[in-house]
């Protein structure tokens, strides 16, 4: 058994966590996940409402007793977010994890802090990982450039951003970005993170409520088959490569394109919609990481983390075994 500031802090009794994810955070998967010994997180803003996020939170309180949270992504949107709501939803549904990503989180902790509420926020970089610790979270998830998503505009691989974050925060870190298995858990660990943020990784699983042509096209990936959109409007984003993501990545090879002229391509709303939920896996960008060539099935989800873990306690196993007095 491993046992980190991570599974101490949260009463979890390993040290994964799945995050928030558009499109895949919902109850059952958070359940599962939860009930296989990780951390899971529903996404909020995937729900049109506090009344809504409040009703996904009791739906997973029927299914699980282990703790779980939920995801607060705070981002520009052309429609208004009601953040407020998502917060007062979550303080009074009882919810004692928040992972919070996107922008800075200064306005949502003192609520939260006067609640019990214990902050994780996702980082791109050291710099905003230490303004983030003297703001006052709790855990810093650091995102290398391996990950799906928003890798920030940086280019540093986990490798070297992980340390750099251990160096510069005394509160605990979570590796986030090309996790995929146990020998990520020992790597991660052996680098000084307390835990590890699988988001791709959980995509393939059994109780993921996505169509299983995404699964599948997941294990069939490599490595190399992932684009970065919005280079050029400094918003990077890490997504899988399809017909609509090599279309995006064309169009804005002239550095003059704004957002309007791929906005009909890379709507979020088309991706949940013909891709994970329709299963056409080109009828709309959706984001997968790396370490997609790192999954070669699809577990439940209790098997995922049984089997990350004994991988795990094998590979720190035989290095402690490679010491010789």
């Amino acid at each position: 058994m491993i046992k980190t500031r991570i599974t101490e802090m949260f009463g979890v009794e390993t040290p994964l966590v799945m995050g928030g994810m558009t499109g895949v955070g919902v109850g059952p998967l958070v359940a599962a996940v939860a009930n296989a010994g990780a951390l899971g997180f529903i996404t909020a803003h995937m729900f049109p409402s506090a009344e809504a996020l409040e009703a996904e939170i009791k739906r997973t309180r029927d299914a699980t007793d282990k703790p779980f949270g939920v995801n607060l992504t705070i981002l520009p949107s052309l429609n208004p977010i009601p953040y407020d709501e998502y917060r007062r939803a979550i303080i009074e549904s009882g919810i004692k994890i928040v992972e919070t990503a996107g922008r800075n989180p200064v306005d949502h902790l003192p609520d939260f802090k006067a609640n019990g509420v214990r902050v994780i926020h996702k980082c791109t970089s050291v710099r905003h990982s230490v303004s983030a610790a003297n703001l006052g979270v709790d855990v810093i998830s650091i995102d290398g450039f391996e990950c799906a998503g928003h890798p920030g505009e940086d280019d540093i691989g986990l490798i070297v951003l992980l340390p750099a974050t251990v160096d510069k925060v005394s509160i605990p870190v979570i590796a986030s970005g090309g996790m995929a298995d146990g020998r990520s858990l020992a790597a991660a660990l052996a680098l000084g993170a307390e835990g590890v943020n699988m988001g791709t990784r959980f995509m393939a699983t059994q109780e993921a409520g996505i169509h299983e042509n995404v699964k599948r096209r997941i294990v069939e990936n490599t490595e190399r088959d992932t684009l970065l959109t919005n280079r050029t409007l400094r918003n990077t984003a890490r997504v899988a490569k399809n017909a609509i993501s090599e279309e995006v990545v064309r169009i804005q090879q002239d550095v003059t394109k704004t957002i309007e002229d791929v906005r009909h391509l890379v709507a979020g709303v088309r991706g949940r919609t013909n891709v994970l939920e329709a299963g056409d896996l080109d009828g709309g960008i959706w984001t997968v990481g790396q370490s997609q060539g790192l999954i070669h099935d699809i577990p439940t989800c209790a098997e995922l983390v049984k089997n990350i873990m004994r991988q795990a306690e094998d590979v720190l196993q035989r290095d402690a075994r490679r010491i010789v007095a």
